[in-house]
């Protein structure tokens, strides 16, 4: 598929049905400057858009079809980080020691309710104040709050970190 050549098909035939004016298309034009601008090595807002717009999770759904019972996936949303560290279970993943401490464990099982053993957890959060450490550069520690946990033999995992603050 050529997804550049579709997207530009459906955009003249979005054109054609909106009739903008150049005082329309250029504010539109505007709009996807400034989302541009913003972005950088570790900020993308391309990304952030296209999870308000909804085409991330179509577009996650399409390439992540679940049998029944399993639970759906979901998108990585626009403050996920590759590499973060990988932790012993049990580990704090709040690095600057900053916020009321929380306690999260689980465990992950198959459809058929079997656990998991090696299923890797990826967690990022906010912190109590309501921002990821992309979003504090300089002021967060880089992967604070950031860790990737392996369950154990009886699928289970636990970490450490702070309750985040709403955002």
């Amino acid at each position: 598929k050529e997804v550049m050549e579709v997207i530009t098909r459906k955009l003249h035939e979005a054109v054609k049905e909106i009739e903008p004016t150049q005082e329309e298309w250029f504010g539109a034009i505007m709009f996807l400057t400034q989302t541009g601008q913003i972005c950088n090595e570790w900020r993308q807002e391309y990304i952030l858009l296209s999870d308000v717009l909804g085409v991330s999770m179509l577009v996650d759904a399409i390439n992540n079809r679940k049998p029944s019972g399993a639970s759906e996936s979901t998108v990585l949303g626009p403050f996920h980080v590759a590499d973060a560290p990988e932790l012993p279970m049990g580990s704090n993943i709040c690095l600057d020691q900053k916020g009321e401490p929380m306690f999260v464990h689980g465990h992950i099982l198959d459809t058929e309710g079997n656990p998991i053993a090696g299923a890797k957890i990826d967690v990022w959060q906010a912190n109590d104040e309501g921002f990821y450490d992309v979003q504090q550069k300089g002021i967060q520690p880089d992967f604070n709050l950031r860790g990737v946990f392996r369950t154990g033999a009886d699928g289970r995992y636990w970490f450490r970190g702070v309750k985040p603050k709403y955002y």
